[in-house]
């Protein structure tokens, strides 16, 4: 018994609108939206009577098609084009029936629809992006001087604050968010015919055979004799037309080959998924346990555990971001392409590119969801801080040593109180009050203000204020 695809491996994606707008239906709806698109570019060019563009309009309603039976017929020509347009064709009348599909291939259809699926998508994408950049906006405003350990390789590096970890997450999320504005601005319309040259669509606006009658040899105002068709100039037009139905850019040149309108999107789809992946696995690292420095407002619990609290949206973004990059490689694959149209290159798109939409429209719902149910515990970052006894500001130390008996002999010195404040469980300050007694050098230093990792955050917090001015 056929089921449809109801997300059930997928709680990233379940219920997103990025669902809504890749779903089948919407897929269907997309194809229909171009063929109906086409037909009434042609009737703005002359191409076709205006009574045709209004009757695919009117059919091109993805409620009147059978999806499982359009999906289950695509097998013998390899894509759902085929049977669609026999459908299409069957269900307006009888006298627009010529003018549906007229001069298109199916690449045409297929990847006119794809854009279409994706400016959608990328719509409800970018809503959510703005979202989470304003909730991120937030905590970082709010704990601009909320000191808390800076971590390079898993260990404690110096201090800095959330507030301009936060600020890094919303600098990506805003990165994110340019780069899919500008790819979604850039999305192509799609119209070649066979072979990328549009010659179909000349021919087809060619005269009868008796209007041809005496024309020989006459040419029009392109150059080109009256009989072969239209114009260079009008099939450009067609182009033109064609876009503006439906709200894409125009092409420069048919792409059934050239895929720099996938690459692009691909990557930008991938840099999105990495941007909210930073933020997620930042959050999986400071909600553990022994950590708990912040913690999700919207916890999910476990089948075994009942004290369980998981970090369920970061969780979700995570496993979106380690997804993203092999979907957008096998995107990028398909850029070799052969020939005008490819056989397999082109197919292998499909699939990957509406997982990568899906994943992503995904990842932005549950990042805009993370980031306004962040609840920060400022008095964890306080207790961490103070984990190695003060050895976290060992670099501040080095830097005032240095200047007082030079680099080496401040590095010696600093390197012996460490490991004795290590394996004697003691402050640092305290040990460093010894060394300081046979250092004449150091003498006069004040120990406590120098250890005091909450006073060695540099320029966080005007770093902070500079990221928070970009909007």
């Amino acid at each position: 018994m056929y089921e449809s695809d109801a997300g059930l491996l997928a709680p990233g994606r379940a219920g997103s609108p990025a669902e809504a707008t890749t779903g089948d239906s919407a897929f269907l709806q997309a194809m229909l939206d171009a063929e109906a698109a086409l037909t009434r570019a042609q009737s703005a060019c002359g191409l076709a009577p205006a009574e045709a563009g209004r009757a695919v309009t009117e059919k091109a309603d993805a409620d009147r098609f059978d999806v499982r039976d359009l999906a289950l017929r695509a097998r013998s020509g390899g894509n759902p084009v085929i049977p669609l347009v026999a459908d299409l064709t069957a269900a307006v009348p009888e006298d627009a029936r010529p003018y549906v599909h007229r001069g298109a291939t199916s690449q045409d259809i297929l990847d006119t629809a794809a854009m279409l699926v994706a400016s959608r998508t990328l719509a409800t994408v970018l809503d959510d992006l703005e979202r989470a950049a304003g909730e991120v906006a937030r905590h970082a405003t709010t704990h601009r001087d909320t000191q808390m350990a800076g971590r390079t390789l898993t260990q404690h590096a110096v201090p800095t604050t959330f507030g301009l970890k936060a600020a890094g997450w919303r600098a990506l999320i805003l990165d994110a968010r340019d780069r899919l504005t500008a790819v979604r601005a850039s999305l192509p319309a799609q119209l070649g015919g066979a072979a990328g040259t549009l010659a179909a669509f000349s021919a087809f606006s060619a005269p009868s055979a008796a209007a041809q009658e005496g024309t020989e040899g006459q040419e029009d105002a392109d150059g080109q004799g009256e009989a072969g068709g239209r114009g260079e100039a009008d099939l450009l037009a067609l182009v033109a037309a064609y876009a503006r139905e439906l709200g894409l850019a125009e092409p420069v040149l048919p792409w059934h080959t050239l895929r720099t309108p996938i690459a692009d999107l691909a990557g930008a789809l991938a840099f999105t998924a990495g941007a909210l992946g930073k933020m997620a696995a930042d959050v999986l690292t400071l909600s553990r346990t022994e950590i708990g420095e912040v913690e999700e407002e919207e916890w999910g619990g476990s089948s075994a555990l009942p004290h369980k609290a998981n970090p369920v949206h970061a969780t979700l973004i995570a496993a979106a971001a380690r997804r993203a990059p092999g979907l957008a490689a096998t995107l990028y694959g398909s850029l070799t392409a052969e020939d005008e149209r490819p056989a397999g290159a082109w197919h292998a798109e499909w699939e990957p590119l509406r997982d990568l939409l899906r994943l992503v429209g995904g990842a932005a719902r549950d990042g805009a969801a993370l980031a306004a149910g962040l609840r920060v515990v400022p008095y964890a970052m306080r207790e961490n801080l103070q984990l190695t006894d003060g050895l976290i500001v060992s670099e501040r130390l080095a830097a005032v040593f240095a200047g007082r008996i030079g680099r080496a002999r401040a590095r010696e010195v600093l390197a012996g109180a460490a490991d004795r404040a290590r394996s004697e469980t003691a402050d640092l300050a305290d040990v460093l009050f010894d060394v300081l007694r046979e250092e004449p050098e150091l003498a006069g230093l004040d120990l406590a203000e120098l250890t005091d990792p909450t006073r060695y955050t540099g320029s966080a917090g005007l770093l902070t204020d500079r990221a928070l001015e970009r909007r």
